[in-house]
This record gives C-alpha cells, sequence and structure tokens, in this order.
C-alpha cells in the first residue's frame, strides 16, 4: 500500500469517527472554519465593505475548493487560494454590493469542496445598505508604498436627511491610521464632509486592512464604517515568508531555500533562530558580500518527539543601518508511516 493511499484511507478512518449521515459527515470541512456568519452592521451606500472567512487545513490531504456559490446577487464571493496543503490557510471573501443593493441584505455562500470528499459548508453574511450616507470613493486606497513613507487620502461623506446631521468623532483601532472629518457644506438637509485620512511613516510593513469609525448624532445608525486598504512595501522581500519542511520520519534532515531581496545591496550580517531545529546554511553563501539578492538554506533535523515543529528565523543585514526580516518555517515529524488504525488528522484541540 503505498504513502498517499495509506493517508487517504487515514482520512477517511478519520472522517468516520464523524459518522456516517451526510450532515455528519461534513462537520470534518466546517471545523476547519473559524466562523461561519458575519454582521456588516450598518454601511454607507457605496461603500466597499468585504469580510473574510478564514480557513486552515487540518487534515493531511490536500483540500481543493471547487466554487463558490451566493443566495443573493447582493453579495459576491471568492477563495483567494483554492488548494490548501496541510496547515495552509485560505479565504473566503464575501463582498457586499453597496453600490448596486440598498436596505437590509443577506446572502448565504455554499462553499463547495470537492477533494479529497466532497464536502459544503454554508457561511452567512447580513448587513443593512444605507440609501441616505453616500462615501466616494467607496474606501481609503494607500496603494503601494515604500515602508518609512508617509501618506495622505482625502474621502467625501454625503448625507441626505436631517439638516441637523453631524460626524462627531472619528475612530481608529490602527496607531498608524489618523483621520479628520471637516464639515464642507450644509444646506436643505444637504450635508457633505471631507474626511482627511494619513498612514504615518512608522507602520509596519505589509498589508493593510482596517476601518475607521465615522460616529455620527444619528439615534438609530450611530456609526458608519470606511474601509481603508494598501500595502507597505519592507526594505527586504523574503520569499517564501514561510517555509514548509513537509512530513519527516525522526532524525531525518532537509533543506530548502529561500531568496532575500534589498531595494539596494546589503550584506547579512547575523542570523538566528528561536528553535535549534531549524538552522540558516550561510557556510555556501557570501553573505558578506554586498549584493541585491541572497540565497539562505534552511535546514531542518527532525527530532524523535513526533509532532508539528515551528519556528521563526530572523535575518539580520546592514541595510540602512540594520533592516531585518522574519521567516517562518514549519515541519511535522512522524514516528511511523501512517496506517488506517491511525487517523492523519490533527484539530486544533488535539494541538
Amino acid at each position: 500500500m503505498t504513502t498517499r493511499l495509506r493517508s487517504t484511507v487515514a482520512f477517511a478512518v478519520a472522517l468516520l469517527c464523524f459518522g456516517v449521515v451526510p450532515v455528519s459527515a461534513q462537520e470534518w470541512a466546517r471545523k476547519m472554519f473559524k466562523e461561519t456568519q458575519y454582521n456588516f452592521g450598518s454601511v454607507a451606500r457605496g461603500a466597499k465593505t468585504e469580510h473574510r472567512f478564514k480557513f486552515e487545513n487540518l487534515y493531511m490531504e490536500d483540500i481543493h475548493v471547487a466554487g463558490i456559490r451566493a443566495s443573493c446577487g447582493c453579495t459576491t464571493p471568492w477563495v483567494t487560494k483554492d488548494t490548501i496543503k496541510t496547515y495552509e490557510t485560505s479565504e473566503i471573501v464575501a463582498h457586499f454590493n453597496t453600490d448596486r443593493f440598498s436596505g437590509q441584505r443577506g446572502a448565504t455562500l455554499t462553499v463547495t469542496i470537492d477533494r479529497p470528499y466532497a464536502a459544503e459548508v454554508q457561511l452567512r453574511v447580513d448587513g443593512y445598505i444605507r440609501t441616505d450616507v453616500v462615501v466616494d470613493p467607496g474606501s481609503i486606497e494607500f496603494g503601494s508604498l515604500d515602508q518609512g513613507r508617509q501618506a495622505q487620502k482625502k474621502v467625501n461623506v454625503n448625507y441626505a436627511g436631517r439638516g441637523d446631521w453631524k460626524i462627531t468623532d472619528v475612530q481608529s483601532s490602527s496607531p498608524y491610521i489618523k483621520a479628520t472629518a471637516t464639515e464642507k457644506s450644509r444646506q436643505n438637509g444637504q450635508v457633505s464632509y471631507r474626511l482627511n485620512v494619513s498612514l504615518t511613516p512608522d507602520a509596519p510593513a505589509g498589508y493593510l486592512q482596517d476601518q475607521l469609525i465615522l460616529v455620527t448624532n444619528d439615534r438609530n445608525y450611530t456609526h458608519v464604517p470606511v474601509a481603508v486598504e494598501g500595502r507597505i512595501v519592507p526594505e527586504l522581500v523574503v520569499n517564501p515568508p514561510l517555509v514548509a519542511m513537509g512530513r519527516l520520519q525522526p532524525g531525518q534532515t532537509v533543506r530548502k531555500q529561500i531568496v532575500i531581496q534589498g531595494k539596494e545591496p546589503f550584506r547579512i550580517t547575523h542570523v538566528e533562530c528561536d528553535n535549534d531545529a531549524f538552522q540558516a546554511d550561510l557556510s555556501a553563501n557570501t553573505g558578506h558580500e554586498a549584493k541585491l539578492v541572497h540565497l539562505v538554506p534552511i535546514l531542518f533535523v527532525a527530532g524523535t518527539k513526533p509532532g508539528k515543529m515551528t519556528g521563526k528565523i530572523r535575518i539580520e543585514t546592514d541595510l540602512h543601518g540594520g533592516a531585518t526580516t522574519d521567516v517562518r518555517a514549519t515541519a511535522l515529524v512522524v514516528a511511523t508511516e501512517i496506517t488506517a488504525a491511525e487517523p492523519a488528522r490533527t484539530s486544533r484541540s488535539d494541538r
């Protein structure tokens, strides 16, 4: 019996633990999702409104999402990565179509999985799309920015209704996003504000996905969310950012390579790992030579204890006075080859 066949049989055995009836048999798929429902609350007309349902492959077999269908055109769904390997994560993105719908709306999203076994997971989104408040443009898009750079954006907020409607405060959960609202005009129940948003230069590298909350004096709908998005490009880019060593027997050694690229030539001054099982091998790398690109081999030596191993590798350089970058590494150590008597499944509660 091949290793893959043994793994498939073990996966089937794990599914049987949930029961054989159709509803119970699909519980294995639902367990991958951290949440299955979300309420957007009250959102402005035209505002970019999305929620990401995160899920993780808890099993040895690859998971494949064949498709997603929505019960209502008010929501457009998609998956960020349709094939997910062991311990990898992906997201089902639910986009609320606030530019084409209004009022109370909701949709059931059915996620169809066809590998390794057929299953469906249902997700739910709801929200109220206001017609009296319009945000233009629908979100604050900073685009791609170099780390350390300050940026500013402006958004118009228009209201039609009460003549005394006001924005009383602008709240941000991020210390790197500053915003103020300035009243521009007020006439015959039409109120206009200019929202000024700035991104501070100390914002960390990575994807920026946050939101501002406009606090108003409206008794029924006090809060109006406005999405803030962007990508802060670091001084150093490492590929891949996650090194998956795979499944190994005790004592086995595996070697993989990462690529580190800078905006200008740099030297590697120090490498530190928080787990001794993972090591960076610079013996064949002229890390002391200033280059735009460095190739760094990462080694993993499996110990005798089975289980998932993780580690963080910090690489220090002389770029701009000491720029650093981190790489995550994972490995799965198994004592013996998986058989049908050993379920190839690890849930969060087991870890």
